[in-house]
């Protein structure tokens, strides 16, 4: 098949869940025979509008940033300008939008009436804008906030309703898009996302892997790894390791990743008196992000809102680091698989440290337990979320509605 992308990011740089999904899925077809084809904005991390990354080809196309209106306009031409170029060169099969932007300049488009087309929704595009921009007090900006948010919702239902199939990868994002978007139940298929094995091993030396990253070796580790924005819920885990501390002075929380909250999430740390447990570690290169995993007695993921699948969840536990986590969106769905005692009974601090106290306490000198603890988290990762399954399944949707006519 030759299969075309579309996606407002790169797999060149993978700074999220995203980006992750985007990168396996199209370097995993293209190792299975596929022509693999992406269209994407020209981000700062790219020196030049081609790039061959693992045999996929990489397009990219400039936008003005200068605002919203310009962006968007400028999305349109030139996205619109690319496709018609990528389309002389090949015959395209099926196209797969990731996101909102990119589809909606190409559903425009006379000639791609015919092409097969999938749309795989991560989460929706106007609860992340609302979620990344609190709705402003004065007049004016809300008034822009609004207007904002109101298109978001009607380019993505758009790009949306030109598709064949939908793709999520939870039951909470397809019960958001029927919610939401009035789409037909039986449109939309879920394929969760997977972990790459073979990158996040099974690790049983947690003091080898702590002294090769400078992390102590005889705290209890907490660790967790987000985009440092408001609707992850940070904030209320670094709450309740205030209450944690009082009882368990060994307990350590790094926190991974970077974002618009770093400052404010600093100072909380500086307020709160944790600065000795507790690191804000900054951007972790994803080739060391399964080290990170591997050093860590516990992951925890406090998302407030919005969590659509969770990869981190399941490449944590591909590395035999139980997770614990807030019952919202996909998190639920994958720990209630596990153990539904491993989700907090809220996001709230309070229920955090709770769980958190007592799984502390029960496993701190409970190693055999621990490693069994361990062990089941390896095999049900292997069992239920290799990146194989989700390949094997995107292929056979995407070949089925092909033979469609």
């Amino acid at each position: 098949m030759n299969i075309l992308f579309v996606t407002d990011v790169s797999i060149k740089k993978v700074l999220g869940g995203a980006e992750r999904v985007l990168l396996e899925q199209t370097t995993r077809l293209s190792e299975r025979g596929h022509e693999i084809h992406i269209i994407t904005r020209k981000l700062p991390i790219h020196s030049s509008s081609y790039e061959n990354i693992k045999n996929v080809h990489e397009w990219r196309y400039n936008i003005n940033k200068k605002n919203s209106f310009l962006s968007l306009v400028s999305t349109i031409l030139n996205c619109q300008k690319l496709f018609r170029q990528i389309s002389q060169k090949i015959t395209i099969d099926l196209i797969n939008f990731h996101q909102p932007f990119s589809s909606f300049a190409i559903n425009f488009l006379r000639k791609t009436q015919k092409i097969k087309k999938v749309y795989t929704c991560h989460s929706l595009a106007f609860e992340e804008y609302e979620t990344r921009n609190p709705k402003p007090s004065k007049i004016l900006p809300r008034i822009s906030h609004k207007i904002n948010s109101h298109l978001r919702r009607r380019i993505e239902k758009y790009s949306i309703s030109k598709c064949n199939l939908i793709v999520v990868l939870s039951e909470f994002t397809k019960n958001k898009l029927v919610e939401h978007y009035k789409i037909k139940p039986e449109k939309i298929h879920i394929i969760p996302g997977g972990v790459d094995l073979s990158k996040f091993e099974f690790e049983e030396n947690k003091l080898a892997i702590r002294k090769q990253l400078g992390l102590p070796g005889e705290k209890f580790i907490l660790f967790t790894v987000r985009n440092l924005v408001p609707r992850m819920g940070l904030e209320n885990l670094i709450y309740a390791m205030k209450e944690i501390i009082k009882y368990a002075k060994d307990i350590y929380l790094i926190i991974g990743g970077k974002g618009e909250l770093r400052e404010k999430l600093s100072s909380l740390i500086s307020e709160l008196n944790l600065i000795d447990f507790v690191k804000l570690q900054g951007f972790i290169p994803s080739e060391e992000l399964p080290h990170y995993n591997q050093a860590a007695d516990f992951f925890i993921l406090p998302t407030k809102y919005l969590e659509g699948f969770g990869l981190v969840t399941v490449e944590a536990m591909a590395c035999g680091t139980p997770v614990l986590g807030t019952p919202v969106g996909g998190t639920k769905e994958i720990l209630n698989k596990f153990n539904p005692g491993f989700l907090f009974k809220d996001t709230n601090p309070e229920s955090i440290a709770d769980l958190i106290l007592e799984k502390y306490k029960y496993y701190k000198d409970e190693h055999d337990e621990y490693k069994q603890l361990s062990r089941k988290c390896r095999v049900f990762v292997e069992n239920n979320y290799p990146w194989k399954r989700n390949i094997e399944k995107t292929e056979t949707l995407f070949a089925q509605l092909i033979k469609e006519k």
